[in-house]
């Protein structure tokens, strides 16, 4: 049994900067298996950070009484180097202020780092051939000199989470219902996950064009599978990322709740050897991220909704307005924005003043759009 407390000290970049990463590794450490638990990777989505408040409490207990059966890393702030980002009293936790890269971006291709290492050393074995790759993840890692105390932060992320059998990154949207992203792989293997969370959605991308974490691990055995044609390599680790809803919705009730059902998941997966409770209803199925379109503003204005989330819309439907703040008609005119494809609204934003260009909804449809398809697929 273990219920250990991590603090690690980032060196900042300039003198005299200290920050402290606090996180949790719980459970046998001879577990046959390991989960990742982190949120708050955009600094200012705290949903899963009270999710994770709940349940580490519940892990602990489990750990006294002897029920965990993997081994848990617990980052319930993954950027602390993020919350300290204010500018004018607004927190500005989505990208790094020194370089304006997204904090979910740009994240390592450990394939291109690893392939040389992996060159004709892959057997007949499945379980080795893990074993090779997650070894080979961790060497590079650890010979790794980071010149930021950002790169500081990514490894050590890396290193906890690259030999976890589940990577779960909690996020929000702006206002949003709940839904996941995935890869199209790894359904419907986690559609009990899908289940359990209550998601409105699932969607799907083997590379969205990002480099965002959670493709982290599943490009690279997707990569390695794809070099060695005829050797057994498995998508080794179930990764998502957990949308809760708007970065607004941070309440005990629903973090309470959403606690509770990502217990019963690990309960029901044998992770955690405990009751996980009565069983939710099942969510939709898989879909790929190809068939959401992202409706954007074609002018600066206000805008004013005219559905809300949840609610099917059709093609050609006017889902919002417009209204001018400027030219002859300021104040007055109005210009509809149409539904691009059937689906229904899954997000909206919550301020709603518009610059040109900036995303407003989020519609999932069932049919991939032409204009998505090989497309950069994420808003940012």
């Amino acid at each position: 049994m273990t219920f250990e407390r991590k603090v690690v000290p980032l060196r900042g970049d300039t003198p005299g900067q200290v920050t402290e990463f606090t996180y949790y590794v719980i459970g046998p450490r001879d577990a046959p298996e390991k989960v990742h638990l982190q949120a708050a990777l955009h600094a200012d989505e705290h949903p899963g950070t009270m999710l994770l408040h709940h349940l580490l409490p519940q892990l602990r207990h489990a750990d006294e009484q002897n029920l965990l059966r993997a081994r848990f890393t617990v980052m319930p702030l993954v950027n602390p180097l993020g919350m300290a980002n204010f500018s004018f009293r607004h927190h500005l936790g989505r990208y790094d202020p020194n370089t304006g890269v997204n904090h979910n971006r740009r994240w390592p291709d450990l394939f291109a780092q690893i392939r040389t290492q992996l060159a004709g050393r892959l057997s007949e074995d499945e379980r080795f051939n893990v074993n090779l790759i997650r070894k080979a993840v961790a060497q590079w890692i650890d010979a790794q000199q980071p010149r930021t105390v950002a790169e500081q932060l990514r490894l050590l992320v890396l290193r906890e989470a690259h030999d976890a059998e589940f990577v779960l990154d909690l996020h929000c949207d702006n206002d949003s219902l709940l839904h996941i992203f995935t890869s199209p792989e790894l359904m419907p293997e986690l559609q009990d996950l899908a289940d359990w969370m209550g998601a409105a959605a699932t969607l799907t991308a083997a590379d969205s064009g990002g480099g965002s974490f959670d493709e982290v691990l599943p490009q690279l055995y997707r990569k390695v599978a794809l070099a060695n044609p005829g050797k057994p390599v498995p998508m080794a680790s179930a990764t998502a990322t957990l949308e809760y809803r708007g970065t607004a919705d941070v309440f005990d009730h629903f973090g309470a709740d959403d606690a509770r059902r990502l217990w019963g998941f690990l309960c029901e997966r044998n992770l955690i050897d405990a009751d996980p409770g009565p069983r939710p209803g099942t969510s939709p199925g898989g879909t790929s991220l190809e068939a959401t379109e992202i409706v954007r503003a074609d002018r600066p204005g206000l805008v004013a909704y005219r559905v809300e989330l949840g609610e099917v819309v059709k093609k050609g439907q006017p889902i919002a307005d417009i209204i001018a703040l400027d030219g002859p008609e300021a104040f007055m005119a109005r210009t509809p924005v149409f539904a691009g494809t059937d689906g229904f609204v899954l997000s909206r934003v919550e301020r709603k003043y518009a610059a040109r260009g900036a995303s407003i909804m989020k519609i999932v449809g069932t049919l991939p759009l032409a204009a998505r398809k090989g497309a950069y697929l994420l808003e940012d």
